[in-house]
């Protein structure tokens, strides 16, 4: 097996096979500054993926876009995403398929059966080249193709082994079968879409796409960029054993501690926290409209003419206008309808109100601003027409992101890879694992200075935190967090700034420290305490970093090496940069509303502020890879992040439907485009849900097994999969009339033992009394202040060589100023106290 060992260290002159830890800052500052720069993004760092589809395939992408060198790892026949389509002219053809050719760009690709023992031994060759391996194999799959991780920690004590489940490697369920509906019921997500329904008829609602799988593959570049992040400086591997389920229960918004707060169950049903609040008609088209704030609803008011009815008292705070949304629904509606799309969009932006079109994909091609921001990219491929890709999912200050080479052909590499052994000796030759030993966590002496607030930027630093950085969170009472205000409070407790479950599930593992931004000389502190920090986290509206003098370039002067990340809905260039962005707005702009809802319904909303944490994680994925090109260069980087852009690459299954077809993907609900039966059916029970999936004409047989109708599975209708797509209402009612009688638990046992994808559609009192999840230990029970010992969701991976968990809860506002002032600026009580009184400090 012929794979090039680069060198890993090749801007220091260190040899990688050298198990020695990374060049000191120090050192690298006497270097050359051309030779530093040979080295761009993740050139350089060896990587292997196997499995199918798109959790694994996308967490490499994401380091390949970089610079890393990916292998892909085929089975003989080919990776499942090759016969997923969409095709040119939808004839089916393994090397034109969009989702592969999108998922895979800048790999090379091999072939092996590693369900043969005679290619056992190439996996062991690649686990002695790579430094990590990612994989989506399920733990029976694992087994059966020899991934192990402590077989092959022994061969290259390096290596990090990152394992994508969809429930990971221990607990009961580990052994269940799941496909996307699975997991986007499963993980709660589907529960509370598509949000403010009054269709109790209709199911829980899946988004479009594999939405879920995107989101885990994202999580596991977050896991496994950290982990290979300590392993520079240890020479010591990890294995990361991530679950899907877990981490897509690690991003459903606020539902979560809406129940172990306020003892209520979050649904689709029902009204909003806030109001005005979706998606509403104009004359021309359909247009998104969120109010977060007293003053945006003023200047709503303003917009529409001051209307009369706007004055009543029922619509007077946050609360009244969600408690009588049904009053005031019909107004705005009357209202919007007289307005063409494109003239409210602009006329609501120029006033600071958040509108934002529901695109199409059709739309999406020719929208400025992410022309002006070179978001398609034009890939040439040898069996295909040239390709416009959606392209990088943030703009980075050193432009290490770029496609070198199209996605590989099946077996493409085969000859120049597999035809020998490496050249040289690995690292894993050079050195045998040590004694097992617990190691410090991946970002243990990283310090993260957190400017963020609501949720966007403070999920993207809780992901550091979950990494073991020290985030310093830098808050004021002036002005507190809108997320420490939302009322989500536990029962019976008034209202308070450390009491909103909101806040203290997405800041757990932080520290705060007050510091008023708008008083004489706290600018002065904030550098102060950036020059002694690693990373810098903001998302501010467009254009505030930098009247401040916080700017990159500003804190470039501080700190050469900081790594910055701002986060902002359009980004921070372009003709739209100051529109505001909030997470709820970024689905209808991303066209994955357009692409979300029940079949023959209008566009649907997918139940939580979807372009938070998908830019939130994104930007954690950023910040890793920058480390990692920190520790082997030297040179920080600024990360700058749309969250239009970090979502509209993930709904590249509808972009590459549009581009091949010429055709607008029609909304399928819960169904699957291929397979069938994929749907959530109805169990006895009040508002009792199960999904249902056969990804194989033996699943589809064992089904009807289970379902005692055995006759189904030679019915000319059911024979074969497209059969069953062509007459899928029938075969849904037949599946129907035997779940509608039976606990949505006793089927999914049922049929999970015959090997069939099963799983209800789980509330969060589902979730956060699921044995499977409390077994795990994904949930975190500590002890906070105020509010006492409440569940959030925690840490989605496990590591193996490592404590896991959450380390402390949220942070009461300002709890370590005194600490953050006194031990890292080596400021005097004297100090201290005058910057409290003068309210600097404050």
């Amino acid at each position: 097996m012929r794979l090039s060992r680069d060198k890993r260290y090749a801007a220091a002159g260190n040899n990688s096979n050298d198990a020695a830890a990374p060049p000191s800052a120090k050192s690298i500052a006497k270097m050359t500054h051309d030779r530093v720069v040979t080295m761009q993004g993740l050139e350089g760092i060896r990587i292997a993926e196997l499995g199918h589809l798109v959790s694994a395939a996308y967490a490499t992408k994401i380091m390949a876009d970089l610079g890393a060198d990916v292998v892909k790892v085929e089975e003989p026949t080919g990776d499942v995403a090759r016969t997923r389509g969409p095709f040119p002219g939808g004839i089916a053809d393994p090397e034109k398929s969009g989702l592969f050719l999108y998922l895979n760009t800048n790999k090379r690709g091999v072939t092996l059966d590693l369900t043969d023992p005679r290619e056992r031994p190439q996996l062991e060759r690649i686990a002695e080249w790579a430094e990590i391996v990612v994989h989506n194999y399920a733990p029976k799959e694992m087994a059966a193709r020899g991934l192990d991780y402590e077989r092959l920690r022994a061969i290259n004590p390096r290596l990090v082994l990152c394992s994508i489940t969809p429930f990971g490697l221990t607990g009961p369920h580990r052994d269940y079968r799941a496909e996307e509906i699975t997991m986007a019921h499963g993980g709660g997500w589907a529960w509370v879409a598509p949000g403010a329904s009054d269709r109790p008829d209709l199911p829980p609602l899946k988004a479009f796409g594999h939405q879920c799988d995107f989101h885990a593959g994202m999580s596991a570049a977050v896991a496994s960029l950290g982990a290979y992040f300590r392993a520079l400086a240890s020479g010591r591997g990890e294995h990361v054993d991530l679950s899907v389920q877990a981490h897509v229960a690690s991003f459903i918004e606020q539902n979560l501690v809406y129940f172990t707060y306020c003892e209520k169950v979050a649904s689709r049903l029902g009204q909003r926290l806030l109001f005005p609040w979706g998606i509403f008609e104009c004359a021309d088209g359909l247009i998104f409209l969120v109010i977060v704030e007293d003053d945006q609803w003023r200047r709503l008011v303003e917009l529409m003419g001051n209307p009369e009815w706007a004055s009543w008292e029922i619509f007077r705070g946050l609360v009244g206008r969600a408690d009588n949304a049904d009053v005031m629904k019909p107004y705005i509606r009357e209202w919007t309808r007289q307005w063409k799309v494109a003239d409210l969009f602009r006329a609501g932006q120029e006033r600071r109100v958040c509108f934002a079109p529901v695109f199409t994909m059709a739309a999406l091609a020719d929208e400025a601003q992410l022309r002006a921001r070179g978001f398609f990219v034009e890939v040439d491929h040898p069996r295909s027409e040239a390709l416009r890709l959606p392209g990088p999912p943030y703009r980075l200050h050193d432009p290490w992101w770029r496609i070198r080479r199209p996605a590989p052909r099946l077996g493409e590499h085969n000859r120049e890879m597999l035809a020998s052994r490496p050249n040289g000796a690995s690292a894993a030759q050079s050195s045998a694992p040590g004694p097992r030993a617990e190691q410090p966590l991946p970002l243990a002496g990283v310090r993260v200075v957190d400017f963020s607030w609501v949720w966007a930027g403070p999920f993207c630093a809780m992901q550091l935190a979950h990494l073991g950085a020290e985030v310093i969170r830098l808050e004021s009472q002036a002005r507190p967090d809108a997320a420490r205000r939302l009322p989500i409070t536990p029962a019976g407790m008034e209202p308070g700034l450390n009491r909103s479950g909101y806040f203290n599930q997405w800041n757990q593992g932080k520290q705060s420290a007050l510091l008023n931004l708008a008083a004489p000389g706290a600018i002065e502190i904030a550098r102060r305490l950036i020059a002694k920090s690693d990373v810098v986290v903001e998302n501010f509206a467009t254009g505030v970093m930098e009247r401040l003098g916080l700017s990159y370039e500003d804190l470039r002067q501080v700190k050469p090496d900081i790594i910055m990340v701002s986060i902002s809905g359009y980004g921070h260039t372009g003709p739209q940069r100051s529109y505001m962005g909030y997470g709820p707005a970024i689905v209808p702009l991303s066209g994955l509303a357009s692409l979300t809802g029940y079949p023959g319904g209008p566009p649907a909303e997918v139940g939580i502020s979807y372009g938070d944490p998908t830019g939130g994680i994104t930007a954690a994925a950023g910040v890793l890879a920058a480390l990692v090109v920190r520790r082997r260069t030297g040179r920080g980087q600024h990360i700058d992040l749309a969250l239009w852009e970090a979502t509209a690459a993930l709904v590249a299954e509808g972009w590459m439907e549009f581009l091949m077809s010429g055709r607008l993907p029609e909304r399928i609900g819960n169904r699957d485009p291929l397979l069938s039966p994929c749907n959530c059916f109805r169990a006895s029970g009040e508002d009792a849900w199960v999904t249902i999936a056969c990804a194989t004409d033996r699943e589809w047989q064992a089904l009807c097994g289970v379902i005692g109708r055995t006759e189904l599975a030679s019915d000319p209708r059911f024979a074969a999969a497209a059969d069953r797509k062509a007459n899928e209402d029938a075969l849904e009612a037949e599946i129907t009339a035997w779940t509608q009688t039976r606990d949505r638990w006793e089927i999914t046992r049922a049929l999970q033992a015959a090997g069939v994808a099963a799983f209800p559609s789980m509330s969060s009192r589902d979730l956060v009394e699921d044995p499977h999840l409390n077994e795990r230990g994904f949930f975190t029970r500590l002890e906070h202040a105020e509010v006492g010992v409440r569940a959030h969701a925690g840490v989605p991976w496990r590591f193996a060589e490592t404590t896991n968990g959450v380390r402390s809860p949220a942070p009461l506002i300002g709890e370590h100023t005194d600490r953050v002032m006194r031990e890292l600026l080596g400021m005097p009580a004297e100090e201290i106290a005058r910057l409290r009184a003068e309210k600097v400090l404050y």
